[in-house]
């Protein structure tokens, strides 16, 4: 049977044009459309078993994608929602949002009618459905639904704060992908809660250290759990590949920021990496790590991508070969595929001192990377989301 999907979208050609692309299969069918937020949250309220996923358009009329989202959370409703977003830095921002309260994923919206009718955007429909109806999440949702008429309130948690207070909050969920589990973690704790750091003001002192971290689908929610729990003092420097277009990962960035005690910037060619910041490679653009003088730069470049990807993590990692720190952590999170296992492995193959740390498949939206890497056998630390800030800072330490 056909999995069924909602369109809210006030825009009749783009209702049109998503629903002929969902259509055009035997695996998902359009059985309803909204013109706005309001008529979309009453489609999901009196159906509340019927949709597999929800397909989203934030600026609409009455009540908008954002505030649709908003109001799920408020009624425990749990809906798969994907949200179709723009480009433009207003978009950025409010996708950047729709994921903190509980969207899935994105796709980015085409800027004309000749690129709605493009493969490349059907294909990244077809892909975000597949992989977001096919989480354990939203198959034990619609499992519940087809055994008891009653609303589901198994919930997708949330937590939608907005200042550097969330360092004492907690704000993860416990999702997980269709994969047959290659191991387990030691725990299957969730909580997220700020690392103490002053027990770790002795760990490695007076070494040059370095995090980098690769995270793709999930990323932008699970890095709100790890990024602003760690300490202002980190004594080491992180450059983060998150899988995202070009204009999205600086309002990531500043979204991070704004919520963290550490500094978070979007990385630009050039920037000297300093102890106690995060720089994340912009969207569309690879990153390398070079030794210039005395100092360690960022490089950016418009290399072709790379099995699709750009940045890509591997890029990364294979830059950090022709570095001397004196141990790397390698930290992977949630994420389609495999991107960062090859540049580990290279890492590893090349002697470098490194120390590697996966998310557990039960705190994973998609556990594709870090399962991947956990096949490897190079895997020091396997941890659930709650528990990788502090991981990363037990292993590196404060300055």
């Amino acid at each position: 049977m056909a999995k069924k999907i909602l369109i809210i979208d006030d825009s009749a050609l783009m209702r049109r044009v998503i629903s002929d692309i969902i259509n055009e299969g035997n695996e998902y069918e359009v059985a309803a459309v909204a013109r706005d937020g309001l008529e979309g949250f009453d489609k999901i309220v009196s159906n509340p078993n019927m949709y597999s996923a929800v397909i989203l358009d934030i600026n609409m009329p009455k009540m908008n994608g954002l505030e649709l989202l908003k109001k799920l959370q408020q009624n425990n409703i749990s809906q798969t929602v994907i949200v179709v977003s723009t480009v433009a830095k207003e978009g950025a921002r409010e996708t950047i949002q729709a994921l903190e309260y509980g969207a899935f994923d994105f796709v980015t919206k085409p800027e004309n009618y000749l690129e709605t009718k493009s493969e490349q955007f059907k294909k990244r429909i077809h892909e975000m459905l597949d992989v977001a109806t096919n989480t354990r999440e939203s198959r034990e949702r619609v499992a519940k639904a087809s055994s008891s008429p009653l609303r589901n309130t198994n919930t997708l948690k949330t937590t939608g704060l907005s200042s550097k207070t969330i360092a004492n909050k907690s704000s993860t969920s416990g999702l997980a992908s269709t994969t047959n589990r290659p191991l387990r973690s030691s725990s299957s704790q969730t909580t997220v809660s700020k690392v103490s750091a002053s027990q770790y003001s002795g760990v490695k002192k007076g070494k040059q250290k370095l995090v980098a971290l690769a995270c793709s689908t999930g990323g932008p929610k699970s890095l709100q759990s790890v990024i602003p729990m760690l300490p202002k003092n980190l004594d080491a420097g992180i450059v983060l590949v998150q899988h995202m277009p070009a204009g999205f990962t600086a309002s990531l960035a500043q979204r991070l920021d704004e919520m963290s005690e550490i500094s978070v910037k979007e990385a630009a060619d050039g920037d000297i990496i300093n102890k106690g910041h995060v720089y994340i490679a912009p969207g569309g653009r690879h990153i390398k790590v070079m030794k210039e003088g005395a100092n360690y730069v960022i490089r950016l470049n418009d290399a072709p991508a790379i099995d699709g990807l750009r940045p890509c993590a591997n890029v990364m990692y294979d830059s950090l070969q022709n570095t001397s720190f004196d141990e790397i952590t390698c930290v992977v999170l949630t994420g389609m595929g495999a991107d960062g296992t090859n540049g580990i492995k290279g890492l590893a193959a090349s002697k470098k001192n490194i120390h590697v740390i996966a998310q557990d498949e039960q705190t994973c939206v998609v556990y594709g990377m870090p399962k991947a890497l956990a096949l490897t056998g190079l895997v020091n630390e396997v941890v659930p989301l709650g528990k990788v800030a502090e991981a990363i800072t037990k292993n590196v330490g404060v300055s």
